[in-house]
């Protein structure tokens, strides 16, 4: 783990920063969004929160970025959740004026255009694990510990975790795990489905930034639409399912890249993506 801890102190060296706890670095055609709240195992604050959404808005808005990789600069925690010491000074009044930020970030990792894999290792709780279910892919190492533990102190999933878990494990599965606010180690994570990938300890990392590297070398545009296919369609029946296909099928047919990949293929070539 150290020599992982050193590899991501080097990265933030070069990372800029979204405020004081996010920080956004390039691999390429890949961003490191990393949470970098490490006295707090990245707790959530209002400004953490307000940072990520900003970080999240401008990644949105770049052309060159094909994927995104959520990581964590806390080599024993991906990220707690909520910052519950700071949730437990605010009135009701000022946590009715946060409710707004802290939902724009976990909307902002949501929303992002290009595909999304979380790097998760150690503690991935309540927003946490919410953070990670907002991204398309997870990539885990064993020592990852997930869960929604937020009725253990009188809320609810608050970052979308009611409705994301169940897809991704089914209503009566999400239901157990969200009344009974357990914890669930890396294997049975992996077993559920609460994770897509588990890698050795202190890999997470290094392998989601490789499989991210893998899918940037596919057609930009074509990640995009397969992704808003993917999001628009998942719930419809089959028939509307087929029609949001279409139109992102659409989208791409008359593409730069869709003209640039047939050539390439043909031309037994890698493709040079105009990403338009």
């Amino acid at each position: 783990m150290a020599e992982q801890g050193s590899e991501r102190d080097a990265a933030q060296d070069e990372a800029q920063r979204f405020g004081e706890y996010v920080a956004v670095r390039r691999h390429g055609y890949v961003a490191e969004l990393a949470l970098d709240r490490p006295k707090a195992m990245n707790a959530v604050s209002t400004e953490m929160a307000r940072s990520l959404g900003a970080a999240c808005q401008a990644l949105a808005a770049d052309r060159d970025v094909r994927v995104v990789v959520l990581t964590s600069t806390h080599e024993r925690a991906f990220c707690v959740g909520a910052d519950l010491k700071e949730r437990n000074s605010l009135t009701d009044a000022e946590l009715v004026r946060q409710r707004p930020v802290a939902r724009a970030a976990y909307t902002g990792v949501l929303e992002l255009p290009m595909p999304t894999v979380a790097a998760v290792h150690g503690f991935a709780l309540g927003g946490g694990f919410e953070l990670a279910l907002a991204c398309d892919l997870i990539v885990a190492d064993r020592t990852a510990v997930v869960g929604l533990p937020e009725v253990s102190v009188g809320v609810i999933p608050g970052g979308g975790g009611t409705q994301l878990l169940p897809r991704r494990v089914g209503a009566a599965r999400a239901a157990e795990l969200i009344f009974s606010a357990r914890r669930v180690e890396a294997a049975e994570a992996r077993e559920l489905g609460l994770v897509d990938d588990l890698v050795p300890a202190g890999q997470d990392r290094t392998e989601a930034l490789a499989l991210a590297a893998r899918i940037a070398a596919n057609s930009p545009v074509g990640l995009r639409a397969a992704k808003r296919a993917l999001r628009l369609g998942h719930g419809l029946d089959l028939r509307a399912g087929l029609e949001v296909e279409d139109a992102a099928w659409r989208s791409v047919a008359f593409s730069g890249d869709r003209a640039e990949g047939v050539a390439a293929f043909n031309e037994k070539r890698t493709p040079e993506w105009p990403g338009e």
